[in-house]
């Protein structure tokens, strides 16, 4: 038995839950054992009260993910009525007759917070570790152990939306606020004292047994489904998530569905329809995508499998960072918070400078919104020193270079500097394209050198690129992949390319969206097209802003290196920037303007002589054939990046794909949009997109493998 049943000398049970492995989960085990803990409870004489606790650090971790990503459609059936027999045991849980306590001492998400919903009486631990939410819709599913019909009854809809829709997690004190919890302790010992305490006080309260929606007369907060204000807001709620998720995820809609149904439905009723809802959930391929890659995938690169595992962890302790322009003084400023001593170096002290204020502005902002002092503003900035002195690099365990994307100039920072390291010092180069091996050739000892990789804007992008040389050593690697994970951000490793996976990857969409220009295609039609593949930003829209003048100098060095199409033809691409920046001026938004012109309101449009130059009123091609084109092309070159090694492991390129260049969400990122599309299929839609628009769609043969081994296990 995995929960332990002990009851006092004054009738109150207190079920202390254990069970096998790391944490508590909503499993075959529990439906089992809970089941027998609330037969037992029914039965039990001298009742008065019951507290469910837990001997783990996290209170109780929800449904297991394993259980869910296997059902099929076939298995609908016994899916859908395991889920009612558990939904049955914790609504008899909810319906006895004493009062009931959920003694939080640590994380309650998803199904561990629908635990606690079915309890009377909440109290939580207060400390930063303990975590409280319903977030099913981040992986393509909706709470299904009455969750959304509970908090919106609870709640209210427009109170209790945001934690469903958005999947927001919120620690005690907020908790509190909203009205999820009741009460807070201070110490993590006093929770189930506490939660016996307020069952003593109630005792002899009869309405302390009962949940407020089952109260005759109950009157959800806000109003019901008749109510104006709510029928305004369920209708506003409905037009935000089709702008916002373009009808590519369905999950929020759903649970958009279910909390409508709430309002209107009695429990039973609509906890009956919150079920069919997760059903059918579960078996969309955007929720087999999401939980294959936003937990097991996530887990999987953030627990180190990239990692070498025989190098100790290593933590920088002083770091230097070469150029106080946008990238570098992002990457001061997410150190100097994680705690590193930086050293800002640029080639004048007020350049230094002017870099560090940009770590102070956005701790100021931080400051007037209360979530950090004055005090802690000040020891964060001390933690930073602009200068133009090589001499203040002295003993950094860790550089990194991020000055512009030219090879000459790296290679002579690195000489100029690489004696500034200590004994073992790493050196990192923040490029988004040029070989790591190429610029290795500048260091005395390539072994010691590594790309590192961040994006922009880099306090705000949560991945890092880690690419390794030829020559990168295992604690060089190491290094890097640590110190990723000391200012809080996911690391992914690969292996040295031209672009290496992100950058090349992203730069198939924008000459996709480039070539569609140049064939005549609208160009509002080309950046739609993109949006509704799930995209953030159409491929002109985005290259906009990237610079098509940085991408034509990136193409000179690219030449003076010898590597100009070494991963495609850029013929095309090269002929719409030379016409754009070069006979009309066009390099891109902070260049005066691109494919849009843009106003001082913040508002833009296409720039009218793009029309003249590339538009044709007599061409026309089905939308599905651009969004496939759009799509495909990167996947197309995620696949040849696995196939040739670029990329490490699956999971790397999903992450990467997803957190680095904003791969749609319902793909689970490029490698495993595949998986659920199907290899066969995938082969064959680009055979033919190969025949209609040329080679660059031609399959790679890891796709034709797969397809082929998918073939023999179906056989």
């Amino acid at each position: 038995m995995t929960m332990h049943y002990e009851k006092d000398a004054h009738g109150i049970v207190t079920v202390t839950m254990d069970m096998t492995g790391p944490v508590n989960a909503m499993n075959a085990e529990f439906r089992e054992d809970f089941g027998a803990v609330v037969d037992k409870l029914e039965a039990e004489e001298g009742l008065n009260g019951v507290v469910i606790a837990s001997a783990k650090k996290v209170f109780f971790a929800g449904g297991d993910l394993n259980d869910l990503v296997a059902v099929t459609p076939d298995r609908l059936g016994e899916f859908m009525e395991g889920l009612v027999s558990t939904k049955g045991t914790m609504r008899r849980f909810e319906k006895l007759p004493v009062p009931t306590v959920a003694a939080i001492n640590g994380a309650a998400l998803g199904g561990g917070f629908e635990l606690c919903l079915v309890c009377n009486h909440r109290i939580a631990w207060n400390h930063k570790s303990v975590q409280l939410g319903l977030p099913e819709v981040t992986l393509g599913l909706l709470p299904g152990g009455g969750g959304v019909v509970r908090l919106t009854k609870l709640l209210g809809f427009e109170k209790a939306a945001p934690f469903l829709l958005e999947g927001k997690r919120v620690p005690p004190v907020k908790a509190l606020d909203a009205g999820m919890i009741h009460e807070l302790v201070a110490e993590k010992e006093n929770l189930v004292s506490k939660a016996k305490a307020w069952i003593n006080e109630n005792k002899d309260n009869p309405d302390a047994a009962i949940q407020p929606f089952d109260h005759k007369g109950y009157k959800i907060p806000g109003g019901g489904i008749t109510s104006p204000k709510i029928v305004q807001a369920v209708t506003g709620a409905t037009a935000m998530l089709t702008q916002k998720t373009r009808g590519l995820l369905p999950a929020p809609a759903k649970i958009l569905d279910v909390a409508a149904q709430a309002l209107r439905l009695d429990l039973d009723t609509a906890l009956m329809v919150e079920s069919r809802g997760l059903a059918a959930l579960t078996v969309t391929p955007e929720a087999k995508n999401m939980i294959s890659t936003f937990f097991f995938g996530l887990n999987k690169v953030n627990g180190g499998a990239s990692r070498p595992k025989d190098v100790p962890p290593q933590k920088t302790e002083k770091l230097g960072v070469l150029g106080a322009g946008m990238m570098g003084q992002g990457i001061a400023y997410v150190s100097a918070m994680a705690g590193i001593e930086v050293i800002l170096k640029d080639i004048s002290v007020e350049a230094a400078e002017k870099g560090k204020a940009y770590s102070e502005k956005l701790l100021d902002k931080r400051v007037e919104r209360g979530r950090l002092t004055t005090e802690g503003r000040d020891e964060i900035l001390a933690r930073i020193t602009p200068t133009a002195s090589d001499d203040d690099l002295a003993g950094c365990d860790l550089i990194i270079e991020a000055v512009f994307e030219n090879i000459e100039l790296k290679h002579k920072i690195t000489a100029q500097l690489e004696g500034q390291l200590s004994e073992g010092g790493i050196w990192g180069s923040n490029t988004s394209t040029l070989p790591i091996t190429q610029l290795a050739e500048g260091a005395s000892k390539p072994e010691n050198f590594v790309g590192i990789h961040f994006f922009s804007p880099v306090d705000k992008m949560p991945l890092v690129e880690i690419i390794v040389g030829e020559k990168t050593s295992d604690v060089a690697l190491a290094k890097a992949f640590d110190y990723t994970q000391q200012i809080k951000k996911t690391p992914i490793v690969v292996n040295d390319s031209l672009g290496f996976f992100t950058s090349r990857t992203f730069g198939t969409y924008l000459d996709e969206g480039v070539r569609l220009l140049s064939e005549g295609i609208h160009p509002v039609l080309i950046d739609n097209m993109g949006k509704g593949i799930g995209m953030p930003v159409g491929p002109l829209a985005v290259f906009d802003e990237v610079s098509m003048e940085l991408s034509r100098k990136a193409q000179e060095t690219w030449k003076e290196m010898g590597v100009v199409d070494k991963w495609g033809d850029g013929t095309v691409m090269r002929q719409v920037i030379d016409t754009m920046v070069i006979e009309n001026g066009r390099g891109g938004r902070h260049h005066g303007g691109g494919f849009y012109e843009y106003s001082k309101d913040g508002s833009k449009a296409i720039w009218p002589p793009l029309f003249d130059l590339y538009y044709k009123s007599d061409v026309c091609l089905p939308e599905s054939d651009i969004k496939d084109r759009l799509l495909f092309r990167q996947v197309i070159e995620a696949l040849k990046c696995r196939e040739s090694g670029v990329l490490r492991s699956d999971e790397d390129g999903n992450i990467g794909s997803i957190m680095g260049i904003g791969a749609p969400v319902w793909t689970g990122g490029l490698i495993q949009f595949v998986e659920t599309y199907g290899y066969e299929r995938f082969v064959a839609r680009c055979r033919e997109l190969e025949e209609a628009y040329g080679d660059r769609f031609t399959p790679p043969q890891i796709a034709i493998d797969r397809a082929a081994n998918t073939e023999q296990q179906a056989a």
